[in-house]
């Protein structure tokens, strides 16, 4: 796509900031006026957009404005009804990383001294004690853990949906995805927990280039997760 504008400012806007293009605010896929609560977030966006393309007239993809896009699927397909991004976040405390550990004894120490004070945060703050198992097999999660779990889920607002809806699947765990929104831990350290087995393996094995280059785009999308929450509530 062609750089159409010259410049892009964050501007005032009823109930929030908008993000103008010359003047004109953006507008998301289906029409509706992009619109932040957060100054910090609307100075963000407005950076993407200045950035992408290089100057009028470049090629600019959809890829160099990814808060823009989490922002619009926050408002157009998140806020009409949280309720299926909510399910299908929670779903992946059914089968967080943190709860399966591995049957060789080095490691499966590693990742209790790592993950176990994540498990025991979910415990004490969240009321969700999750069960640990060894192996690959799933192992059923008290009902109750999984109820308490969505409700924290729930409990965030639709841009921070958006963004634990690139984190959790990214990090393959629920409780690191909402540890990383309460701010328990930072985005390096939830990719550290995330990627601790692979790294083990690479410590007897060398580095596997292709998990390499996996990890980054986890890190990336971490890290883009952790800037939206971040923005949005400063």
């Amino acid at each position: 796509m062609k750089r159409f504008w010259d410049s892009a400012a964050p501007g005032d806007s009823e109930g929030g900031f908008a993000v103008l293009l010359d003047g004109r605010p953006v507008r998301l896929p289906g029409g509706t006026t992009l619109q932040v609560a957060s100054r910090p977030l609307a100075e963000a966006i407005a950076a993407e957009w200045n950035a992408a393309g290089g100057a009028r007239g470049g090629e600019f993809s959809h890829a160099e404005v990814p808060l823009t896009r989490l922002v619009g699927t926050a408002a157009e397909r998140i806020a009409p009804d949280p309720g299926p991004s909510v399910a299908a976040i929670a779903r992946y405390a059914e089968t967080d990383l943190l709860c399966y550990r591995a049957e060789d004894r080095k490691l499966a120490a590693r990742q209790a001294e790592a993950w176990d004070p994540l498990l025991d945060w979910a415990t004490l703050t969240l009321d969700a004690p999750l069960r640990v198992t060894a192996g690959v097999m799933p192992v059923a999660q008290d009902a109750q853990a999984l109820a308490a779990l969505s409700r924290a889920v729930g409990a965030h607002p639709p841009v921070e949906l958006a963004a634990l809806g690139v984190a959790v699947p990214a990090l393959g765990s629920l409780v690191l995805g909402l540890a990383l929104a309460a701010g328990r831990i930072g985005a390096e350290q939830a990719h550290d927990l995330a990627t601790l087995d692979e790294r083990f393996q690479e410590e007897f094995w060398g580095l596997d280039a292709e998990a390499a280059v996996r990890r980054e785009r986890i890190a990336a999308d971490v890290a883009l997760a952790a800037r939206l929450i971040a923005l949005a509530r400063a």
